[in-house]
């Protein structure tokens, strides 16, 4: 079958402008992005279905170059906050290609051997993984099939209710979220949920153990802490105001230095079979060089071109690192900062993207706490770098200091963004059985188109908009609250003033949530609580976990009434296509939106009604996304029934 195509590296490359481009504006508005593998998937089929030799493969390898560049696009989490300090005053364009690259192909070189450790010999759901190979294997099939149909219909449904509510929300005639707040003594604390079908639909994929552990991380975050934490500090403004204030300032910490503790235990547990992978990467390779036959879904990138590329990279590692410290108050410790920095690259690497793969094959590429990683590395980073040079100095060679970190941590971050989705696409592969080693050519290609594209638009934000909190931005400034964060933090690290009681607190909390797993999973013969599902709960906003927590109820009951009768797994299957469907409508209007927003400026474009209906709006977003939701599973069972019967 054809499979890595010209024209299908074209079409990747046209899907990945567009979508890199769209990510970039809606992170430095909304602070999100949206994972793009599932649209591309489904434009792809679209355009290749045109051509008679098409496959399933092919249009893998399409979605695979376009979800790359659209995950790489998260890199705006650091950059913007070399301006936010005032080091630089717009984006140098082959600096930032530099950076992107470099550290996006090290993010694919580093998750070749985690292949076979997290997809090839592992359990973890990956949901948007296991989404995409639903629509990429539903759309290659004979039409003339019935259940394949079928489950076709069930895909378009859900994906058409999905993007029906969400174009509801922007005409602000429903909510997109619902919030309360409530007072608990001197404190308070609040609840939230995004009104979002797509995170119903993650819920449903990943599973009920991982809903249960976000479940307790929320619990531990909005029911303990920030009732404890907000305590005397919630006058002056409105309740919801200084609530989600307090979440960001504290609570939030917290939850990272429980994800902090939970990702080296994750990774302390996943060493073993990280070695395994690379011994059987080398074997693999040992034998196709012998004249041996491997098969095709077994044939990674050999791992000494790895090792060697890796290696290579390190010299335009320090060749960037080397180009930002010229002319600085640094200048002269540069050896010694190159030394220790790239070191830091080199065994961070490795790290991140073991944790960043672990996380998105446990929640999806979505929803992982990726920015959480961006905190955890711009940490380790400042800490180092001022134990060997920072100490007390003037506030030039202090500013001098903030801004290296902050370049060296948006190296490590591209390399995290890829990892993050990298293995997601890699279990895609492995369902509809391509080959690893295409995929992952297909994957540095795809880096090299975001690349491209990043930064022109990071300048056209900061042309057009500027970053709040910079001199002279006005007031359609765009916020960018991770860069702001990470920024903050790197300057706390020099200026002394970094909030490690929260951090030690959520680090004592990781520990005896890791004894609490290993209890569990030692005394009983199913249960568990992942560690770092419940540090994703404390950390992310509840508005993201409490839907995912609702959708894994859901699927659990609805996999349980598939199971009853006969031909169960024919049943479930139409449950996890309805999922598929959730998450690829609100992705495909997600790309709309982003473009007419882009296009426009105006993020209210397409309201219909003012602020003063919001309090109806909220009521009837529930009432409505209840009601479709009960619409849509009852729809699916009777499909899968009738299904099943004939």
């Amino acid at each position: 079958m054809r499979e890595l195509t010209l024209r299908g590296i074209l079409i990747g490359g046209i899907i990945t402008l567009v979508f890199t481009a769209a990510n970039v504006y809606l992170g430095l508005k909304a602070g999100l992005t949206f994972a793009t593998s599932i649209p591309a998937a489904v434009i792809s089929m679209a355009l290749l279905h045109r051509f008679r030799d098409h496959s399933v493969v092919e249009n893998n390898i399409v979605q695979t170059i376009a979800s790359s560049a659209g995950t790489l696009a998260a890199i705006i989490f650091v950059l913007p906050g070399l301006i936010m300090v005032g080091w630089w005053s717009d984006f140098p364009y082959w600096i930032t290609v530099a950076v992107c690259v470099v550290g996006g192909i090290l993010g694919v070189m580093y998750s070749i051997p985690l292949r076979r450790a997290l997809v090839t010999h592992s359990d973890l759901p990956y949901p948007e993984g296991v989404a995409a190979a639903e629509v990429l294997r539903l759309g290659d099939t004979d039409e003339g099939q019935e259940s394949n149909r079928a489950g076709m219909r069930t895909i378009i449904w859900g994906g058409v209710a999905s993007a029906g509510y969400a174009i509801l929300t922007k005409l602000r005639v429903v909510a997109d979220s619902f919030t309360g707040v409530f007072r608990i003594g001197a404190g308070g604390t609040m609840i939230s949920g995004g009104l979002s079908l797509a995170l119903l639909g993650v819920g449903h994929l990943v599973g009920l153990g991982v809903g249960i552990a976000m479940l307790v991380g929320m619990a531990i975050s909005y029911g303990v802490a920030m009732p404890v934490v907000s305590a005397g500090r919630l006058e002056g403004q409105p309740l919801s105001d200084a609530l989600s204030a307090v979440f960001s300032s504290d609570v939030r910490y917290i939850g990272a230095g429980a994800i902090a503790v939970a990702a080296v235990w994750t990774l302390l547990k996943i060493i073993g079979p990280i070695v395994l992978g690379i011994k059987d990467s080398l074997v693999s390779a040992r034998t196709r060089r012998a004249g041996g036959t491997v098969d095709i879904t077994e044939r990674d990138i050999p791992m000494p071109l790895v090792i060697l590329t890796i290696a290579a990279l390190m010299i335009p590692v320090a060749l960037l690192l080397w180009d930002f410290l010229r002319g600085t108050p640094l200048a002269r410790h540069a050896g010694g900062l190159l030394l220790v920095t790239v070191v830091f690259v080199l065994v961070m690497g490795l790290v991140i993207a073991s944790v960043c793969g672990y996380m998105a094959g446990l929640i999806g590429s979505s929803n992982s706490p990726i920015s959480g990683v961006g905190v955890l590395v711009v940490i380790l980073a400042a800490l180092l770098i001022r134990a060997f040079f920072g100490g007390d100095a003037d506030s030039e060679r202090v500013a001098a200091l903030v801004a290296y970190t902050l370049f060296a941590t948006a190296v490590v971050f591209s390399i995290a963004t890829i990892s993050n989705d990298n293995l997601q696409d890699l279990k895609t592969g492995q369902l509809v059985g391509a080959t690893p080693w295409k995929q992952q050519v297909a994957l540095v290609i795809g880096v090299v188109f975001g690349s491209i594209v990043i930064p022109p638009v990071l300048q056209l934000m900061n042309t057009a908009f500027g970053f709040q909190g910079v001199p002279g931005a006005g007031p359609d400034a765009l916020a960018a609250p991770q860069a702001a964060l990470i920024s903050s933090l790197a300057q706390g690290v020099f200026g002394g003033n970094l909030p490690w009681d929260r951090l030690g607190t959520g680090a004592v909390i990781g520990v005896l949530v890791i004894l609490a797993d290993e209890v569990l999973r030692r005394t009983t013969a199913r249960a568990s609580l992942p560690p770092l599902a419940v540090g994703m709960g404390m950390y992310l906003p509840m508005s993201t976990t409490l839907m995912i927590t609702v959708g894994s109820v859901i699927g659990m009951f609805y996999d349980r009434w598939a199971m009853r009768g006969s031909r169960g797994e024919e049943k479930k299957r139409q449950g996890t296509l309805l999922a598929t469907g959730l998450i690829v409508g609100e992705a495909l209007w997600g790309v709309v939106y982003a473009g007419l927003v882009a296009a426009t400026g105006d993020d209210g474009i397409l309201a219909v009604v003012g602020d003063g209906f919001a309090g109806w709006a909220q009521t009837l977003g529930v009432v409505v996304f209840a009601a479709i939701t009960v619409w849509l599973y009852r729809r699916t069972m009777r499909t899968a029934t009738r299904e099943t019967v004939e």
